[in-house]
């Protein structure tokens, strides 16, 4: 375990040093996204035939597929991730405080993401202000998809001031060492500061974390997202009460793992092995054991549910979902992770920071997955099956995965940006491991002398 004291010099290595790796990553990632643009200007110009999506009838197939499994999947990375920030600071869980920012960013880059999974479904862009924007006064009562644009965009504006008003702080106390260059970025960030704003800005900070608490279980990934599915009672596959709590525990489990992914690698690029410690990662990792227990015990609640002397529809979408091999395949990946997490709880030894990535990739490969399993059987067999002689199939075509690679790497530009425009650890994390408590404004400058050679991102 590293012994190094923290410094304001550490949280200050992204934005000052830029690796040849760096601009690799940044050119397979701007890649990947160029990629899907080019494919999504295909499909604007063809139409939604060229995914196959709009095959459905006689013909069989499904009308969503891959673009709503993966916009619920990276909007529950999203909703999660805000979830655990939130926690930090009302439940004082300082140990996660290095982490709690990367959180908030990961929430703002999978919210977009999502949102940008919804204008790329509607087939045309234009659709979201002639039918959503210019009716919105009508559809928002009776429309669960309005509902869903509606909550998506509120929780992006409530973690977007959320974050602004704790990057104040870091940015007016490290401005001397931030590039000049952003100077107009901080200026607007900072605009009117003053230092007895702090308190106020503190308070208003723990209201917002308990409105995101509030509100994750009852309007976000327990309430609107599920309701999309389990108020349709004509498809069985969907039609259920454990949507909701099912829901929200899938997204705290691949938000969870985001998490340990992202700060694996800042951890790696920039030497946080002081910041960012084995601890933490064994305490996300103990959270994500548990939440993953939650989620294989919704799913038991939900097959055992659909197949005892349940009614016939509901039985025949439960029977063909638990049979699928790529059901069984998400549910043995989670369940390989829980038994993994239990273990080297028991024999610590167990622990690597690898193989913390290693459950982390699994879990949020399986979440998707299921996500994608649940929207396409959800289809396959609705109650009035007209079409029961030609079920059909699916698999996601080469644009709907070009669309998955695409929003990752639009993710992973996210934070490649962001982290050389602002601190992605908070002082006030610094100030903690550090043991500044009562001297938040007294900071040395960071010497020339204690600055780090270029590491590689």
């Amino acid at each position: 375990m590293s012994t190094k004291t923290p410094t304001e010099a550490d949280i200050l290595r992204p934005i000052q040093n830029t690796s040849k790796k760096f601009f690799v990553l940044f050119a397979v990632c701007a890649l990947a996204l160029g990629a899907f643009l080019v494919a999504w200007m295909y499909q604007l110009q063809q139409g939604m035939i060229v995914t196959g999506l709009s095959d459905w009838g006689s013909g069989g197939g499904v009308t969503w597929g891959l673009y709503i499994g993966a916009f619920i999947w990276w909007v529950g990375i999203a909703h999660g991730g805000i979830i655990l920030s939130a926690a930090v600071r009302l439940l004082g869980m300082d140990r996660y405080m290095p982490v709690a920012r990367l959180a908030e960013m990961l929430t703002l880059a999978g919210l977009s993401a999502a949102g940008f999974y919804i204008l790329v479904h509607m087939g045309r862009p234009d659709r979201m202000v002639t039918s959503v924007l210019g009716h919105y006064h009508i559809t928002v009562n009776n429309s669960p998809l309005v509902w869903d644009v509606t909550v998506i965009t509120a929780y992006f504006v409530l973690t977007a001031t959320y974050l602004a008003l704790t990057l104040r702080y870091d940015i007016t106390r490290l401005r001397d060492q931030l590039p000049d260059h952003f100077s107009p970025v901080y200026d607007a960030m900072t605009l009117g500061y003053s230092e007895q704003e702090d308190q106020i800005i503190e308070r208003m900070v723990w209201w917002l974390a308990l409105a995101i608490i509030i509100m994750a279980p009852l309007l976000l990934h327990g309430g609107v997202i599920p309701w999309l599915f389990a108020v349709l009672p004509g498809m069985p596959a969907w039609f259920s009460a454990v949507q909701g709590p099912q829901f929200l525990t899938i997204a705290l489990t691949s938000a969870i793992s985001g998490v340990i992914l992202v700060a694996a690698a800042f951890r790696r690029a920039y030497d946080w092995d002081h910041i960012m410690t084995d601890d933490v990662f064994r305490g996300l990792l103990l959270w994500l054991g548990f939440f993953c227990l939650l989620f294989l015990w919704l799913q038991l609640q939900q097959n055992v549910v659909g197949l005892f002397a349940a009614p016939i529809d509901t039985a025949v979408a439960q029977e063909a979902t638990l049979f699928h091999p790529v059901y069984l395949l998400s549910m043995g990946l989670v369940f390989g992770t829980l038994v993994f997490i239990f273990a080297q709880t028991i024999r610590p030894a167990l622990f690597t920071r690898l193989r913390a990535m290693i459950a982390g990739v699994l879990v949020l490969f399986a979440t998707l997955i299921e996500k994608l399993l649940f929207v396409v059987e959800g289809f396959m067999h609705p109650t009035f099956e007209i079409y029961a002689a030609t079920p059909g199939e699916y698999f996601p075509s080469a644009i709907e995965w070009l669309s998955l690679l695409g929003t990752i790497g639009m993710v992973t530009l996210f934070f490649l940006v962001i982290a050389k425009v602002v601190p992605v650890v908070e002082l006030h994390a610094i100030e903690h491991l550090r043991g500044d408590h009562g001297h938040e404004h007294e900071h040395e400058p960071v010497e020339e002398s204690t600055k780090k050679p270029e590491v590689e991102a």
